[in-house]
């Protein structure tokens, strides 16, 4: 099992974060310079990036009103949940239902401080920096244990985080995903994609860009096959593993993927009862 690193605490505004690029695609201002830089870098060989974090963006947002509205989810547990933005897991939760519980997780010391001076008036929800292979941690931390409970469904969100974690990692996304689901209750739900390319040499470019980018806080590109290994032992909803911006879309306008180079693949599974 992963028993990370002490997590830095400092922010490094000299070199980019998945974090902090998904930030400035998605229009928001808790970005650098140097992340600025590197999703212009990236858009030069792969132009759908940031119609493609839109997407994805819609993609949770729709997840989440779903679980919570069709099957009565009430406790969310983020792992990499990112900067807040409009429309978090707690807020599309909560307007259905305002006692929904929420821990976002993410190693970003960023997120960490833009994300409890959201929440200091919620009561309901927490942040807390770890890294998200450190199930023990996670799952143990003084404020997970005060929000969730375990012993009842829970949906587990691993969106668009799995290729952050690199090949050769010993936790690396479907040991991660089934230890995760081995601790939680029949009727939880897992939420999992991540960025897919069946183009190997797309694969390898925004693999290799990254690593280098971030300084190797990067993993892989992958491939829908591998994505579909993550979801072993659960119940997939319609319309099963897809590209996400075909997920149960909410209009037959809503944005689409209009470019096939890459793509975010996955859906959601669900404990059996």
């Amino acid at each position: 099992m992963h028993t990370g690193k002490q997590l830095s605490t400092e922010i490094d505004a000299t070199v980019p974060t998945a974090a902090r690029m998904y930030d400035y695609y998605l229009g928001g201002k808790d970005n650098y310079a140097a992340d600025r830089a590197a999703t212009e870098e990236l858009d030069k060989v792969v132009p759908s990036t940031r119609r493609l974090a839109l997407i994805n963006r819609r993609f949770l947002q729709r997840v989440v009103r779903t679980l919570t509205q069709e099957y009565g989810i009430r406790q969310y547990l983020d792992h990499g949940s990112g900067l807040p933005t409009q429309d978090n897991v707690h807020q599309v939760a909560q307007r259905i239902d305002p006692t929904t519980h929420v821990v976002y997780v993410d190693n970003d010391p960023m997120v960490l401080v833009h994300g409890r001076a959201l929440l200091e008036q919620d009561e309901r929800t927490a942040v807390i920096q770890a890294d998200m292979r450190d199930t023990d941690e996670i799952f143990g931390h003084p404020e997970t244990r005060r929000l969730i409970d375990f012993s009842e469904p829970v949906c587990v969100l691993f969106n668009s985080v799995f290729h952050c974690i690199p090949d050769s990692d010993t936790d690396g996304p479907p040991v991660l995903a089934r230890r995760v689901r081995e601790r939680l209750a029949p009727g939880s739900f897992m939420v999992m994609c991540q960025l897919v390319s069946e183009d190997p040499e797309v694969r390898d470019f925004v693999t290799d860009f990254m690593g280098q980018a971030t300084q190797g806080r990067w993993g892989r590109v992958r491939q829908e096959k591998d994505v579909e290994s993550y979801f072993e032992g659960l119940e997939i909803l319609e319309p099963g593993l897809v590209e996400v911006s075909t997920w149960r879309p909410d209009t037959e306008v809503a944005p689409r993927q209009l470019t096939r180079e890459w793509i975010e693949f996955g859906g959601v599974g669900r404990i059996p009862q």
